[in-house]
C-alpha cells in the first residue's frame, strides 16, 4: 500500500489505517478472531492502527496482536477523559496525562506510544498545559508524536504553538463534511495530518448501518432522519455502480484525493471488508468524477445531530 506523511511532522504511515476501537464491541469476534484479523492488516499493508485508553479493553487486544510486529507498525492512542469512560466527562490535567500514558504503554506492551492524542479538549485545562506535558513525555522517550481530536482551529493553534501537533484526528466523510470549513485549511496552512474516523459514515453511507449504531441513540440515525439522508446513500451506491466498485471503495477513495495528508482509519472486524477498504486505496477518481461528486453532495442535505446530547455537549464545548 501507499505510504502518506501526516502533515509536516515526518511520521510515514499506510494511506489507510485501521480504527481498531470496533473490536471490542459487544458481540465483537472472538480475542483470537481479532488478533488474527490485525495481523492479517499488517500483512496486507497496513501499518497504521488507532486505538484509545476510552475503548474498553482496545489497547489490550491491540498491544496483544501488534507486540509481534511491533517494529512495522505505528499505534496511536489517546487520553483525556476521567477513567477512561467518555460519559464521565473530560479530564486532561497533567497528572492524568502522565499515568494513562504509564497505563498505555503497559496495555500495549510497548515502550513507546507512536502517536498521542488528546481524545477530546478539556475546557478546564488550558491546551498550552496540556501540549507541554505531552513535550515532557516526548523528551522523556514515553511518546514520539503528539495529536489532537475533535479540537478546534483556535485550540490546534495554540497546541502547535507550544509543541508541533502531528495530526488531528476528526470525523470527516461524505456524511459529515464540517471539517472543510475551518479545520482543513488550519490544519493544511500550519502542516499537520489529517486523521478521518468513521470514513464510512459509521456504516451509513454503505447501506451496513449495525444494530448496535441504531441503538446508541445517534439523532443522525433516527428513522426520521435515515429517511431524510437516504438520498446521500442512493448517490453514493450510483457511484460505485458506475464505476464497477463497492460504495465503500467510492467513500474512501474520495477522501484519499481531498488531500495528499488526509489518512483515513476505517473499521472492520471482517477480513473480506478489510481486503475491500484496502483494495479503494488503489482506486483514482478523475476530476471530473470529483466535480461531479461535490456537485451533487452540495445539493444533499444532511440533517440530525451526531452524538446523543449528553455526548454532544463535550463535543461542543471543544
Amino acid at each position: 500500500m501507499n505510504k502518506r506523511k501526516l502533515g509536516k511532522s515526518g511520521l510515514e504511515v499506510s494511506a489507510l489505517g485501521f480504527g481498531c476501537m470496533g473490536l471490542s464491541f459487544p458481540n465483537a469476534p472472538t480475542k483470537e478472531e481479532n488478533i488474527q484479523l490485525l495481523r492479517s492488516a499488517v500483512e496486507l499493508g497496513i501499518t497504521f492502527f488507532d486505538t484509545a485508553q476510552a475503548y474498553g479493553d482496545n489497547e489490550l487486544l491491540v498491544g496483544e496482536a501488534l507486540q509481534p510486529l511491533r517494529k512495522k507498525v505505528i499505534i496511536a492512542t489517546k487520553f483525556g477523559f476521567k477513567d477512561g469512560s467518555i460519559r464521565l466527562g473530560v479530564d486532561s490535567r497533567p497528572e492524568n496525562i502522565i499515568s494513562v500514558a504509564e497505563a498505555s504503554l503497559k496495555r500495549l506492551r510497548t515502550d513507546v506510544i507512536d502517536l498521542f492524542y488528546q481524545h477530546r479538549p478539556d475546557p478546564n485545562v488550558p491546551i498550552e498545559d496540556v501540549a507541554g506535558t505531552v513535550k515532557d513525555l516526548i523528551q522523556q522517550g514515553k511518546v514520539k508524536y503528539f495529536g489532537l481530536s475533535e479540537a478546534n482551529a483556535d485550540t490546534i493553534r495554540k497546541a502547535h504553538a507550544v509543541l508541533p501537533v502531528t495530526a488531528l484526528q476528526s470525523e470527516y466523510s461524505m456524511f459529515w463534511r464540517e471539517p472543510e470549513n475551518k479545520i482543513i485549511p488550519t490544519v493544511e496552512e500550519l502542516g499537520i495530518g489529517l486523521v478521518s474516523f468513521s470514513p464510512l459514515g459509521k456504516g451509513f453511507l454503505t447501506g451496513t448501518l449495525k444494530e448496535a449504531e441504531l441503538n446508541m441513540g445517534f439523532p443522525r440515525f433516527s428513522k426520521e432522519n435515515r429517511t431524510i439522508n437516504q438520498p446521500l446513500v442512493d448517490f453514493v451506491a450510483s457511484i460505485a455502480a458506475e464505476k464497477k466498485v463497492t460504495p465503500a471503495q467510492v467513500a474512501l477513495s474520495w477522501l484519499l484525493a481531498q488531500k495528499p495528508f488526509i489518512v483515513p482509519i476505517p473499521g472492520t472486524s471482517k477480513l473480506h471488508r478489510l481486503q475491500e477498504n484496502i483494495a479503494a486505496a488503489n482506486i483514482s477518481l478523475t476530476n471530473d468524477e470529483l466535480n461531479k461528486i461535490n456537485s451533487a453532495l452540495a445539493a444533499i442535505k444532511i440533517v440530525g445531530e451526531r452524538y446523543p446530547a449528553q455526548i454532544q455537549n463535550v463535543v461542543e464545548k471543544s
